[in-house]
């Protein structure tokens, strides 16, 4: 059966997520000595290096499209991360987008004083669909740093499970062309009830084709 197209009043900024009232699941892809730990203990083990920036994702689709459905190397084992929502809009408020914007930040210099600064970054990427095609909308990659990092991996996380079956669930159906039975599978992202003002800093409007993030 042909994919439906997506909707033409998706707005181009905007979170989708698997989200409950008290938490966003966010989406990584890790080696199996660091992703298995991960899944086993339910939280991130003391290898993982907590002064490195991470990039987290909530569109499944979008982690399927950067990790290859789980087959690239040193990303072999998706991991669905479950966070408080708290610490997401945290992150959120105090993110700096990852790129600059003639127009929306006041000059260059100010820009790299806030990206130097700020413990997190935003990039939109274009959405992708079960084909891993990509979408005219945009999909949230949120890059943590420092106390964002830290705070992370040991005060945010709730839950930390291994998606890689699914990934390669999805997959499967997609190339066997059951379009309908790889989006039954999905995790249902619904828009993210955005508190008043938590992305008014990070919408760029005139945003360009940003560089991707890494895993």
């Amino acid at each position: 059966m042909e994919e439906p197209k997506p909707a033409t009043d998706e707005p181009k900024y905007r979170i989708r997520a698997l989200h409950t009232d008290r938490t966003v699941t966010v989406y990584q892809a890790y080696r199996p000595g660091i992703g298995l730990p991960a899944a086993r203990e339910g939280r991130f083990p003391a290898t993982w290096k907590r002064d490195r920036m991470t990039w987290i994702k909530p569109s499944f689709l979008w982690m399927m499209y950067r990790s290859g459905w789980g087959t690239k190397e040193g990303q072999e084992t998706v991991l669905a991360v479950e966070i408080t929502r708290e610490g997401f809009e945290w992150a959120l408020r105090n993110a700096c987008l990852s790129h600059y914007e003639r127009g929306f930040h006041p000059d260059q210099a100010t820009w790299k004083r806030q990206l130097r600064e700020a413990p997190a970054r935003v990039q939109w990427d274009p959405e992708r669909d079960p084909q891993l095609r990509a979408l005219p909308y945009r999909s949230l990659q949120l890059g943590l740093s420092g106390e964002a990092s830290r705070r992370y991996a040991d005060e945010w996380t709730v839950s930390v499970r291994d998606v890689t079956p699914l990934a390669h669930d999805v997959r499967d159906l997609v190339r066997s062309g059951d379009l309908d039975g790889a989006h039954r599978l999905l995790p249902r992202e619904d828009p993210y009830p955005e508190p008043a003002g938590l992305l008014d800093h990070l919408r760029a409007r005139t945003a360009q084709e940003p560089r991707r993030p890494g895993p």
